[in-house]
């Protein structure tokens, strides 16, 4: 008979398992780190890498504190305010009633354009 090698037996724990915030950030902080991956962290800790995932899109969110580690490379997640850009409209509208037909420019204000509407209706 061949000898094939060892079997390692791994217990599932008893219950489920409360990771505390810390514990977590501590994890997520671990995955951070260039080279290392998310399964590697998994296996060291005993939890499966779908958890740490989630805390990590946790963490993207700003929902989960990371602390520092040495040579992760993560940036918090920040709110900035940018200007919005209104599109500056280069297309023309045009008011056609019966006979009579008015070319406006596309960035003609709307209150404008409803108040020549009702002009060119009211006409005789």
């Amino acid at each position: 008979m061949e000898t094939v090698g060892f079997v390692e037996l791994l217990a599932a724990p008893a219950a489920k398992r409360r990771w505390s915030d810390e514990a977590k950030g501590r994890m997520v902080a671990e995955t951070l780190v260039p080279g290392v991956t998310v399964n590697e962290v998994a296996r060291r800790h005993g939890l499966k890498a779908n958890h740490l995932s989630s805390w990590r899109t946790l963490a993207r969110q700003g929902k989960l504190v990371v602390p520092e580690f040495a040579g992760a490379e993560f940036a918090a997640p920040k709110a900035v305010s940018q200007p919005v850009e209104t599109p500056v409209e280069t297309a023309s509208i045009d008011l056609i009633i019966g006979p009579v037909t008015v070319r406006l420019d596309g960035a003609t204000p709307a209150a404008r354009v409803a108040e020549l509407v009702m002009a060119l209706q009211a006409r005789p």
